[in-house]
Order: C-alpha cells, then structure tokens, then sequence
C-alpha cells in the first residue's frame, strides 16, 4: 500500500470561508473523480466501486464510545479482521474533531486509518454532527451552551429538547463548517490510498416527543405558511413513484402545510427541514472531497406514531421530502432492528436506494447478510456493536463464518449481481411457512430447515442460503442449516430435476477444490443437498432434467 500523505493533524481556520482557505478538489491530490469510490445501481444490483473495481462490504458498526481514542483501534481493527470483516463503520464526532470553535484536531480518525490500512481493512465514516439518535450530545459544548446562537428544537409543552433546531442558521453554518474541515483533511490524507470508502451524514435524525414536531415560534410561523413550491413541485412530477402512505396524504395546489398534508403534516414538515440541513452539510462536504455520502434513518416499531421514532427522518414514508429538499444525498439506509428485515430493505430498494444495511441486530445478522447480498443484490451488510463480539463462540461466531464464506465467494457473488444469477433466502423455526422457495437458471430450489437423520429432529432453528449460477445447470449455494430440494421450474419446460453430482468445496489459495463428494446418506439418496445444520459451506450442485418414457 502507498504510504499516506502527511498533513498536520491539528490546525485552525479563522477565515469565513473554508473553501477559499485550503485548496479543495480532488487536483490537489492528484486523484480524479473517476478514480473515487462510488455507489451506483447497475441491472438492480448495488455497487461500490473501489478503484473502479465492485467491493463487497462485509463489514460492522462499532458501539457508540469505541472510536473516541485513538489506541481503540490498536486491538478493535486486528479483531475484528481476523473474524473476517472487510470494512468498519466508526463514529467521527463534531466535538472530537472542533473542541473549540475554528480548531480541528484530526489525530484519532487518522490513527485508525492508518491502523486500518496496515489491517487491509476500509473505513466508513460517521459524522455525529448535530444529531445523534435524535439528539445533539455528540456537538461540542461551545454550541450546545449558546442556545441564543444555536436555537434548541421546542417540545409540545413549550420546553426545550435537547436536540438542536434544524431551523438554527448558525447551527447549519457551523456544522457544514466542520464536516467540510474533515472532508478536505481526508482528501489530503487518504484520497490515494480510499481507506475510508463512504460517509454517513449525520445519524437518525428527528424530533422525539408528543407531536414530532418543532414547536419554536420560528418553527410555528413557518408551519403557518405555505409550503415551498419546490417541494410540492418535485412531489407532484414524482406522484407514481411517491409511497402509498405520502401519496393518500398530499393534496397538490397551493397552501399551509396541514392543507397540503393533512394528519401527515408535522412529519413532512420535519422531513423537509431535516433535509435542507443535510444538503447545506453535503454540499459543503462533497466541494472538498466527494465521497459517496448517505443519511440513516431510525425504523418505526409496530404500532408507533411520529414522535415515538424520529420524527421527520429519512424513512420510506415520506423519504421524497428528503428527495426534494437534499439532491446531493447519493442514498438512504435503513437500520434494521425489527424482526421483519426483507420487508424494510424492500422497501428501501423500491425507493430506489442502493442497497446497503449499515445497522442490524447483530443475532440474525449472518442470515440477514445472505439475504441483503443474495436477494436484494446488495452491496454491503453491517451488524451493530462488531466490538463487542467474541470470535469463538455465540453470534461473533456465526458472523465470522458466514463472512469468511462471503469473502471466498465474493468474485462469484459480485459478478452474478449484475447478470440476475443469484438468490437467497432465510428461514426460521418460528416463520408461519415450513420452506422457502426461489427460481434460478430453470429449476426451483425449495428450503427447509435441515432435520437430524434419522430422528428427524430439527438440526437448527435457522438457516439460510445463497444460490448462484455458475454454468448451465451448476451452481454453487453457500450456508447452512437447510435441506434443499431442486424442481425444475415450470415456466421452463415440463422436464423433472435430477441432480447429477454434490460437492462440499473447500477454498485456499484462491482456488475452488473438492472436499467431500457428497453421496449416499448424505445427500439422501441423492434426492437433496443436505447442508451442514450449524456450519458455513459452500457446496457446488449439478443438476440435470429428464422426461419420463411416456414424455410426462
């Protein structure tokens, strides 16, 4: 790897623009537009294109307070590599990088980079700016204390919250001001070398609290008015694509915000602002190095109101107010917390977001990875709280392995997301239904969880599988926990499905081989694939299809 670029991690801007005190663009590195990563959606498969090559982000979230000093990455970065993680989403925090206004301290995101390149490991950055989890505990003092400069949001009951405004003029001067000072110094250090592959803006942002709206006087006099014609525009041109539930709400024409939203109101209203913010914050960050950048959002629960979540955030509901007010966002991602995960990153693909999971329980997390890489042809998967896991044992355990088989698998997986041939799916002892079915390449390949022979007893109480086509009639499925068998898929011919050969494949060296050749019991009289019940493998499976003497 090419040594970084030294710059002085500690320096101070007194000039009211940080664009005309230090030389922006990516000429001053030398490096070109073309040559920095990107997100991009190419046949309705999710790309990152590190050094204009696919990437496959295997990567995890680290706790809150793991980042906050630099020596945590000295034994967190070799970890958590050697459990098979790629890359590593870490919070970078306004009040670390600007104690005192003007002065940006850069010393402990540049010491994990640096631990990181020497791990062969990427970066994703958090900017916990003016928003944290709704709050604000994450900007520095010197704002938090000057509420007069730095307006606080208003609760219901006049009070108010500790969660800045997003109404508050210098609060968006100041925050851009800082996420801009961080950009520009990783250009500088790491634009060669794209350690640090993409940035989320600011963390599941919205009001909490009865109502989910500002309640300032600012915040009131705007709600009196009109809703601003670029908004109402974009949502009228954009009506087929906008979800059901902002669609019933939105009354095209002109008027107040409860005229044009009805119940939904507040929360658009919310949306809107929150929105604006993040593209003065994003404008400023991409004029000095225009990595990839994303908002997260914070998923309702079951049964709960605006105000009980964030309010206004980047949901799918009403994630067309976000659309409107901050163009320069290149996508939205969810965190996925709640037991129905193929529903919510559905929903986030529908709405035309690249696929990438950056919060996810970390139990279920190696099923969820297959599904968000096989499924929905994502490109990234990222439990929360990585650092906290063990390597031998519980769920650490379980993500490794699936890991460890995704990044053997990776040049199979990233060139068969783009040409559709690759499926996954997850199953669990508590789903309603007792086998998962998905087509590829003309056959059907229907799942169950795997049973102990003979006793029939269940091996797992989940499982789950990703299935790619390597060659006509041959395929490779990696994971564990299931019993598959092959149908030849009707809308195809009405042949039958025979499989010719099973293999368990081992990999080393970078090289596929054969380990086992499954036959006999264990591949059931050679009627189904058999999977490990609590191991990851990969196995290559080749079928073959036949017509009975009488043409049935």
């Amino acid at each position: 790897m090419m040594p970084a670029m030294k710059t002085p991690a500690f320096f101070t801007f007194q000039t009211h623009s940080i664009v005309a005190s230090l030389c922006f663009g990516l000429a001053c590195s030398g490096v070109s537009a073309q040559d920095i990563p990107t997100v991009r959606v190419e046949n309705g498969a999710s790309q990152l294109l590190v050094h204009g090559k696919p990437f496959l982000a295997l990567a995890g979230e680290l706790g809150n307070s793991s980042s906050g000093t630099a020596a945590e990455a000295d034994t967190i970065l070799p970890h958590l590599e050697k459990m098979h993680f790629n890359t590593v989403l870490m919070p970078v925090a306004w009040d670390e990088i600007e104690p005192s206004e003007g002065q940006f301290d850069f010393s402990i995101p540049d010491h994990w980079i640096d631990v990181a390149r020497n791990e062969q490991m990427h970066l994703v950055f958090l900017w916990f700016g003016s928003w944290k989890n709704a709050f604000s505990e994450y900007a520095p003092a010197w704002v938090l204390a000057d509420t007069r400069r730095f307006p606080r949001a208003i609760g219901v009951d006049g009070r108010p919250l500790e969660i800045l405004s997003t109404l508050g003029e210098e609060t968006a001067r100041a925050d851009a001001k800082a996420y801009a000072a961080l950009m520009a110094h990783l250009r500088q250090k790491d634009a060669t070398d794209q350690t640090v592959l993409f940035i989320q803006v600011e963390n599941e942002v919205g009001v909490l609290g009865v109502g989910g709206r500002d309640r300032s006087s600012e915040a009131d006099r705007l709600f009196g008015e009109q809703v601003p014609a670029q908004l109402t525009t974009y949502l009228s041109s954009h009506r087929e694509t906008l979800s059901p539930e902002l669609a019933a709400h939105f009354h095209p024409g002109a008027g107040t915000w409860s005229e044009v939203f009805g119940d939904a109101a507040d929360e658009v209203f919310m949306a809107w602002h929150y929105g604006l913010f993040a593209e003065r914050v994003v404008k400023a960050g991409k004029a000095a190095y225009p990595l990839p950048m994303y908002m997260n959002a914070q998923l309702p629960a079951p049964f709960e109101t605006a105000g009980d979540y964030p309010s206004g955030g980047p949901h799918p509901l009403y994630q067309a107010a976000y659309r409107a007010a901050a163009p320069s966002i290149d996508f939205y991602a969810p965190d996925i917390y709640w037991p129905d995960f193929a529903h919510w990153v559905n929903l986030y693909k529908a709405a035309g977001n690249p696929v990438f999971v950056p919060e996810a329980r970390p139990d279920p997390a190696p099923w969820n990875a297959l599904y968000t890489i096989g499924e929905t042809r994502g490109f990234g998967f990222s439990p929360f709280g990585v650092d906290s896991l063990e390597e031998g044992s519980g769920p650490g355990h379980a993500i490794s392995e699936a890991y460890a088989t995704l990044a053997e698998l990776s040049d199979e997986i990233l060139t068969a997301q783009p040409a559709g041939k690759i499926r996954a799916l997850v199953l669990g002892s508590t789903d309603p239904r007792p086998s998962q079915t998905v087509a590829l390449g003309g056959y059907r390949f229907r799942a169950m969880l795997a049973r102990t022979w003979p006793a029939r007893e269940l091996a797992a109480t989940s499982g789950g599988m990703i299935v790619i086509q390597s060659a006509p009639n041959e395929f490779l499925i990696a994971g564990s926990g299931l019993s598959v068998d092959f149908i030849r898929d009707p809308n195809t011919d009405r042949q039958i499905a025979g499989i010719a050969q099973i293999e368990q494949l081992s990999y080393d060296g970078g090289k596929w081989s054969t380990a086992r050749v499954l036959n006999g019991d264990q591949s059931d009289q050679g009627r189904r694939l058999l999977m490990d019940g609590k191991e990851f493998h990969v196995y290559r499976v080749k079928l073959y299809a036949y017509t009975t003497a009488n043409g049935q």
